[in-house]
């Protein structure tokens, strides 16, 4: 039987590959591969070898052609998530530090001729600043990464996700190592807690203490899960983590499960992210045959392997008691507790789930050490946050801070400033954000300089949540928002209580006819109650916590509210049963628009101002359309 590759073998071995090796790094997130960058990846090996050079590839790493003593002209890697996905694709030239944005199957030659061969530079593929033409070379200089602290996303887009072995040489697995060969189980778990950790899946509950509650009871079998049902809109946090660092997510796993004591892991994560299932899987097969999964692994008497189970996308499964029963192959709805997963989970056997964050942060911690994670973010929010950047802003994507940063600095520094609905900016058009998805609420203007942790958010009426964060500028309709996000969560109610399943349906509809314009004080009064009633009395936080965008926005913009109610009217004009059109002395009288109206609610003669009759305008738009004079406004 030939003797197991150990750590340090393979780190040594990849880096020596790599050592003078002008390297390609294609984005290759769900985001850049719908925009192609496969086919980039495709088209570089294409092209290079045209050239009659050559280039290695992750897999021929991992098929060992590194000990051939062949060194390759140029080496290509296909990572995850890069995270600056408003600029998509991206290709990075290592160790050049230049990342080419906006990356087309057209533009590989000229990369490969201009900057491969002949080291100089695609000026038109360098990122520039919204509103300016200057180009930024560096990566590290892009204003989006530079006021980031990358610490789960920093090997996500840069290393291979094909390559164990890139993951081994910076330092992956040697954490779990340690967990498994040389540390006892509570002093794993008096690390993880020194280094103030919380869940990062919205929960914010200390992870070392919950781990200890699992450790202590005492089982024949213990299960550790990975909770990758991520379903808030505008979240793909923990999506970008396993399709692009499908190992520190493992490598969690493992010293969790040294911690309590687990033999056996899932990884719950919803079908609509094959790219996930598919990295993931292939991760663990990896792990398996480098020992680090299975039986005995690193060589040790601890047993603990991983499967997948890929849920339907409930949004209610992210609760982990629907979660687990899901696994069970029960329908997911969520049970009351206690008893907590740790002492009764999946299966009836203690069990620890943690999100796909909370698990990358883990190896991450025990490299750096808890006292030196511990001195980012505040007080009572240790490390670095995840957040999916979206909405009215000028570089949406995945960005990573330290707790205690401001919403100024995100929104401002690495946001790049509000945008309009057209894209260009309009940098005081800032009216809120919606963090922590349809569990969370708004923050406005007045909490811009606000700092950004667990208790802090509680206390302004929202959540860190997942951490999703939807940027709106003032041409958005605050009502519509608390609209949108309560049919978000009525249809994703599952039903089991009475509170959640007919209130949010009920306050649902109060929405709707508030947007409507058919709503008066009554029916604002009836709102208010029920949000507080849903909010007190559902079983699971899906329901308790589907009220929180009604009433942020009711606290922070109930002019605009009453403006629907009071006044018939949407300030931004966005509700279509409260819209009207007016035609202005631009008109020409061209007739074109009376020509256009589907109704005949146009009446005038030709060459003068042409006037609407608001009781016959179907509010179709039409009109709006056919001007070529932009004679036509909404009122």
């Amino acid at each position: 039987m030939s003797r197991a590759v150990t750590l340090e073998e393979r780190k040594e071995r990849w880096k020596k590959a790599q050592a003078y090796m002008t390297r390609i790094v294609v984005c290759a997130g769900t985001g850049c591969v719908a925009g192609g960058s496969l086919k980039i990846y495709k088209k570089f090996c294409e092209v290079v070898k045209s050239r009659g050079l050559s280039i290695i590839t992750a897999f021929e790493n991992c098929a060992g052609s590194c000990d051939s003593g062949k060194a390759a002209d140029f080496g290509i890697a296909e990572t995850g998530c890069k995270g600056f996905c408003q600029m998509g694709p991206l290709v990075s030239i290592k160790p050049l530090g230049v990342m080419y944005v906006k990356v087309k199957e057209e533009d590989v030659e000229e990369i490969v001729d201009t900057t491969l061969v002949g080291g100089k530079l695609v000026e038109r593929l360098l990122y520039k600043c919204h509103g300016s033409d200057k180009a930024v070379e560096q990566m590290d200089d892009i204003p989006f990464y530079k006021a980031q602290n990358r610490l789960m996303l920093d090997m996500c887009g840069s290393i291979d996700v094909n390559d164990v072995d890139e993951y081994v040489a910076g330092d992956g697995y040697f954490m779990a190592r340690k967990a498994v060969l040389h540390m006892k189980d509570k002093e794993i778990c008096d690390e993880i807690l020194a280094s103030g950790l919380r869940g990062r899946g919205g929960g914010g509950f200390p992870t070392g203490r919950k781990w200890d509650f699992a450790r202590v009871n005492q089982s024949d079998i213990k299960y550790v899960i990975c909770n990758g049902d991520e379903g808030d809109p505008g979240a793909f946090m923990d999506r970008c983590i396993m399709e692009g660092n499908s190992h520190a997510v493992l490598e969690g796993m493992i010293v969790t499960a040294a911690a309590i004591g687990a033999s056996n892991g899932v990884i719950y994560v919803r079908m609509e992210y094959p790219l996930a299932v598919r990295r993931l899987r292939a991760a663990i097969k990896q792990a398996r045959t480098a020992g680090f999964l299975g039986k005995n692994i690193f060589g040790s008497k601890m047993n603990f392997d991983v499967e997948i189970m890929e849920g339907a996308g409930a949004f209610v499964c992210g609760e982990e008691t629907a979660l687990m029963a899901s696994v069970e192959g029960r329908r997911g709805m969520p049970t009351l507790k206690p008893p907590f997963p740790a002492e009764k989970g999946l299966f009836g056997k203690p069990t620890i789930i943690n999100n796909v964050e909370t698990l990358a942060a883990v190896p991450v911690i025990m490299r750096m050490g808890a006292a030196e994670y511990a001195k980012l973010g505040t007080e009572k929010s240790k490390g670095t946050k995840v957040f999916a950047l979206t909405g009215h802003i000028a570089n949406s994507g995945l960005i990573e801070v330290p707790f205690g940063v401001t919403l100024r600095q995100i929104v401002g520094e690495i946001g790049g400033g509000v945008i309009d609905d057209a894209g260009n900016g309009c940098g005081k058009d800032f009216k809120a954000v919606q963090i922590g998805g349809p569990s969370g609420g708004c923050l406005t203007q007045k909490h811009l300089d606000m700092p950004i942790d667990y208790d802090g958010l509680i206390a302004a009426g929202a959540m860190v949540g997942s951490g999703g964060l939807v940027v709106m500028n003032n041409q958005t309709c605050i009502v519509k928002i608390a609209q949108y996000f309560m049919q978000f969560t009525q249809n994703e109610s599952c039903g089991k209580c009475t509170p959640c399943r007919e209130g949010t349906r009920q306050m649902l509809a109060l929405l709707s006819k508030i947007t409507e314009g058919k709503a008066d004080m009554a029916d604002l009064k009836l709102l208010e109650e029920l949000a507080e009633a849903v909010k007190v009395s559902s079983l699971c936080m899906l329901g308790k916590t589907a009220p929180n965008p009604v009433i942020s926005t009711l606290t922070h913009f109930r002019d605009e509210y009453l403006a629907h109610i009071v006044d018939k009217r949407c300030p931004t004009n966005a509700c279509e049963a409260l819209m009207s059109y007016v035609i202005t002395d631009a008109c020409k009288g061209c007739t074109l628009c009376q020509r256009k109206c589907p109704v005949e609610a146009i009446t005038g003669e030709r060459g003068q101002v042409f006037k609407i009759d608001k009781a016959k305008c179907i509010k179709c738009s039409a009109c709006v359309d056919a001007c070529k004079f932009k004679a036509i406004t909404r009122g």
